[in-house]
């Protein structure tokens, strides 16, 4: 009778709906790599967005924990190991683990977070376009082949010199932090002589008359594309719908308060981490560049992941960008 109603009970279990189980009592999100690309973030973070919204759907007791992850391949280990729930990051390191985890975990896209263009910078008066780039020259990517730069270069590269020399420009790149290459960038004591970077990194080496810039990522890409996003497991997603709601709404939160007070949001991309050393002048301006968008419809998706796929970096070929994202992203004006 024991063993009968153990078995009974497991199946009691099994036929048990995802939604009806126990969520996850704590989220696990990264910051980011850094920049203004993750004030949704620092917003989110700074209001404690997740957790009002945790309690709006009957999860009080809601642990949020925000990590201090650095780039896209430390972030992408994170979602696959555990230690985070989201990742954020850029298309190129989403698409990768998007293609890697199809028939396993299954990576999926959650929502875009911004739209804005990288540059190219340097302190080398030599270089003037990035075929200038040659020898012993080092560019700081925040993430080597995976980075948005990283696939940009190879599309630039693809495009004016053919197939065979796709990855051209790949051995000159090296992974570092947008804020140690800043360092290194004007400190002109390190090997580093080119950094591909995001506002507002971008403003404060330009601040420097002996740093130029070389080329943006909006060159390439012909338009406005997404620089940031999240992306989860659908197993994640399934099994905690209330939770993903919370953090979605969230960031649909955090970026309409950006968009309502620019100096609201100034003031927490200040007191974080990241905003030593600004003035909140320097911050507003940033935020007031037409080519600064804040949204969660993905921008261009699909040409990278298009071109991750005829250099054979991407597996599968995506049909349309709803394929990469899930259903609750889906009614959007996208691409």
């Amino acid at each position: 009778m024991r063993r009968f109603a153990i078995l009974a009970m497991s199946a009691l279990l099994a036929m048990t709906p995802l939604a009806a189980r126990a969520e996850v009592d704590e989220v696990r999100i990264p910051v980011g790599a850094g920049g203004m690309g993750f004030l949704p973030l620092l917003v989110m973070q700074k209001q404690g967005l997740v957790e009002k919204h945790a309690k709006a759907v009957g999860l009080d007791g809601l642990k949020v924990s925000w990590i201090t992850f650095g780039g896209p391949s430390v972030v992408n280990d994170a979602l696959l190991s555990g230690a985070s729930h989201f990742a954020p990051a850029g298309p190129p390191a989403f698409l990768t683990m998007w293609g890697r985890t199809r028939g396993a975990q299954k990576v999926m896209g959650a929502a875009a977070m911004s739209s804005m263009p990288m540059y190219l910078n340097t302190n080398t008066d030599r270089i003037k376009t990035l075929d200038d780039v040659s020898g012993t020259d080092k560019m700081a990517v925040t993430a080597v082949k995976v980075s948005i730069p990283a696939i940009v270069m190879q599309m630039y590269a693809r495009a004016k010199y053919g197939p065979a020399e796709t990855t051209r420009f790949d051995k000159y790149t090296v992974s570092m932090t947008h804020p140690d290459a800043v360092v290194a960038l004007l400190s002109r004591r390190l090997e580093v002589n080119l950094h591909f970077t995001s506002p507002p990194f971008h403003q404060r080496e330009l601040k420097d008359p002996g740093i130029h810039n070389v080329m943006n990522t909006n060159d390439v890409m012909g338009g406005s594309t997404t620089f940031t996003m999240l992306y989860t497991t659908q197993r994640f997603h399934d099994e905690n719908p209330k939770t993903y709601a919370a953090v979605m709404a969230a960031l649909r939160d955090a970026i309409a308060f950006i968009k309502a007070d620019p100096k609201g949001a100034t003031k927490i991309f200040l007191t974080a981490s990241d905003g030593r050393g600004w003035s909140e002048d320097e911050i507003l301006a940033v935020l007031a560049s037409p080519d600064i968008v804040f949204t969660t419809a993905p921008q261009n998706v699909m040409k990278y992941a298009t071109f991750m796929h005829e250099v054979g970096t991407l597996k599968a070929k995506p049909e349309s960008w709803k394929e990469l994202f899930l259903p609750d992203a889906q009614n959007q004006d996208g691409s």
